[in-house]
């Protein structure tokens, strides 16, 4: 009884009530996406997984608030060797799409490792960012860092699954940044690396060069990003039907079940990738807009949390923590809109996807964990 006295007097009850308007919104939005309106759809299975996924996520958070989050840094080196096992595990024995290998199957359930990286090097990365605060303001405190980004980031590559390893580059830059890394340093390395990358890209468009981390299928998302009519049938067909579908729902939206793009099967991917354009359709410019504001209130929570943390490990690891959500949320919501590229990243707690929400919930589960242990509470 006096445990439970105790987490509800310190909980930051903003974050857990953000978060299941979001699922609530999600669960919603995946069911006329699928279609659970029409006769012999199927569409109960998808709800059910997802269900399965969020009742694990919400055991995860309870669960983790009986330990300290200090115990993520003491075991930082197990769980760094852990994650590169499952990554080069995926290599070999994985499955998934477009000659990649993205998940492991466990009897009925896919594993997407490259999902629990996100957390997994958040951990580590704080750890070796906290242990190496003295140095980071030169090159050699920040190689260590890099290196450890570095191998777990060519793993997720070479799954061919190119927006998950922009995750975890984004995650690296916000925690090196956050961790005292040289800014000076930090421009010159990766403004001249985007520099080379266009020009491999730009070489390859206009000479036909080698271009060996990029499939083709990803070069024509970048290209059509820049003008989708290019290839209004092919590479540009998912951005054309989700820019329609947005602007179709107006102020008030059609309403449930009522999006034409939606419900008539013009919209791709419609319960993972593009379930924001299902939203902006069916319940409009309100709906979308409630969506970004909910987000909005949770990063500012999870701001706030890093701000309060009791030491600089617990601050680092929030930080990685928004930063995730962030890259996930403009990314996702950008890409239906025809502003960002298309990489198939899915939107937080929405999306349908089971490796993704337990990733999403256990970041969540992290985040309260971290916002407890800042009056030293001890359970």
């Amino acid at each position: 009884m006096n445990w439970n006295k105790k987490f509800l007097h310190y909980l930051n009850f903003n974050v857990p009530f953000a978060v299941i308007l979001l699922i609530i919104i999600g669960f919603i939005s995946i069911s006329s996406a699928v279609e659970i309106n029409q006769v012999d759809s199927g569409a109960l299975r998808f709800l059910q997984k997802q269900a399965v996924s969020v009742g694990l996520g919400l055991l995860i958070i309870f669960i983790l608030q009986a330990f300290d989050y200090k115990i993520f840094k003491e075991y930082a080196v197990l769980i760094y060797i852990t994650m590169l096992l499952i990554l080069t595990a995926t290599l070999f024995l994985g499955s998934g799409v477009s000659g990649g290998a993205h998940w492991i199957s466990i009897g009925r359930f896919n594993l997407q490792t490259s999902e629990l990286s996100k957390i997994m090097l958040i951990l580590v990365l704080a750890a070796v960012i906290d242990n190496n605060s003295d140095d980071m303001g030169y090159l050699k405190g920040m190689f260590l860092p890099s290196l450890v980004a570095f191998i777990p980031f060519t793993l997720v590559i070479l799954q061919n699954d190119l927006g998950t390893a922009l995750v975890l580059f984004f995650i690296y830059l916000m925690m090196l940044f956050a961790g005292g890394g040289n800014f000076k340093y930090m421009a010159s390395v990766f403004g001249g690396g985007f520099l080379f990358v266009v020009s491999l890209i730009t070489a390859h468009v206009f000479f036909n060069t080698p271009l060996p981390f990029l499939k083709e299928y990803q070069l024509n998302r970048l290209i059509v990003f820049i003008n989708p009519n290019i290839d209004p049938h092919g590479s540009g067909y998912n951005i054309i039907q989700s820019i329609i579908a947005l602007g179709s729902g107006k102020t008030f939206g059609k309403g449930l079940f009522a999006g034409t793009q939606n419900q008539l099967n013009f919209l791709p991917e419609k319960h993972t990738d593009f379930i924001f354009s299902v939203i902006g359709e069916e319940f409009g410019f309100i709906g979308a807009a409630v969506v970004i504001l909910l987000f909005l209130f949770l990063l500012w929570q999870f701001l706030s949390i890093a701000e309060n943390a009791r030491d600089r490990y617990g601050y680092l690891v929030m930080i990685g923590i928004i930063a995730m959500f962030l890259f996930h949320v403009l990314e996702n919501i950008g890409m239906t809109m025809g502003i960002m590229p298309i990489t198939g990243i899915p939107l937080p707690f929405i999306s349908y996807g089971g490796t993704f929400m337990l990733t999403s919930l256990t970041a969540v589960a992290i985040a309260i964990n971290i916002n407890l242990r800042k009056n030293k509470l001890m359970f």
